[in-house]
């Protein structure tokens, strides 16, 4: 799978036992805006739905008369903030409250893979305990994740992109600049490669089509758009996103603490800098 691949619903082919099967349902309404599925031998999977939450309660579980929603209206995908924050806030809660039975939890858009020890617990006794933990804990109020500053060398040296992106949009290369640099992005998932942190939203107006060939190489540090979201990719890898520059920063160090500069929920925004700043915090350009 590509670097730059939109995540998707995970799959899972460990098989369920024939008596699991026939004694547990394997899709659970928690609440009207969260779906639990089974998704494996050891995994559980939430998924939410899009819901206001300035006009509804904050309290996971609020509203329970009202009729649940079909599946059909659970996000498996895409990009919404305020599901995002559901997402990161109840990873909180179940690192606060299940550390002994889980493993491994993984955010995503919408959705949280919940990785557990069949030794600890199984699916029917975690699945009870996520029931009334997501009902009865409140989230708090939204809370906003730290800024974070990449720094940009955004050239036609470094962002082969740049021109055609310019053309499409009906804008100078300076203006297409200056619109990626004037957003602060949202981290909404950490990508399938360590560290690549999938930034959205960019301006409308230079959100730009994968290329129908990926390219083969695309160098560590390119920042880069795909539709309306935009990445520093890691590490040198094949890729279809659209070149706009390139950021010096290690965005994965498996030595370094943290060892990523951004984490799911955090803001990011790019500064622009010289082609002179860029070699000296380290960056490379392609011989």
């Amino acid at each position: 799978m590509a670097i730059d691949d939109q995540p998707k619903r995970p799959v899972y082919n460990s098989p369920l036992t024939p008596e699991f099967n026939c004694e547990m349902n394997t899709s659970t309404q928690i609440n009207e805006h969260i779906r639990l599925d089974i998704a494996g031998e050891n995994v559980l999977i939430l998924y939410f739905t899009e819901l206001d939450f300035t006009e509804h309660d904050l309290t996971l579980g609020a509203n329970e008369d009202k009729k649940e929603p079909s599946s059909n209206n659970i996000l498996q995908s895409g990009i919404s903030e305020t599901v995002n924050s559901q997402v990161q806030q109840t990873v909180v809660l179940l690192r606060q409250h299940l550390a002994n039975e889980i493993i491994d939890l993984i955010p995503s858009y919408a959705s949280v893979l919940v990785m557990f020890d069949l030794l600890k617990t199984d699916h029917h006794q975690l699945r009870l305990k996520l029931q009334q933990l997501l009902k009865s804990c409140t989230i708090a109020p939204e809370q906003q994740g730290r800024l974070i500053e990449l720094p940009a060398y955004y050239s036609l040296e470094s962002g082969m992109d740049l021109p055609r992106i310019a053309k499409q949009a009906k804008l100078s290369v300076e203006q297409v600049i200056h619109l990626h640099q004037a957003q602060e992005y949202r981290v909404y998932a950490i990508g399938f490669a360590p560290g690549f942190a999938y930034l959205g939203e960019v301006d409308e107006r230079i959100a730009m089509s994968r290329l129908a060939t990926p390219r083969l190489t695309v160098p560590k540090g390119a920042i880069a758009i795909a539709d309306r979201q935009t990445a520093v990719y890691p590490a040198q890898s094949p890729g279809g996103w659209n070149i706009i520059g390139l950021c010096p920063t290690d965005m994965f160090n498996a030595k370094a603490e943290p060892i990523m500069p951004v984490a799911v929920g955090d803001r990011v925004k790019f500064v622009a800098i010289t082609k002179q700043q860029f070699l000296s915090l380290g960056g490379k350009l392609a011989d």
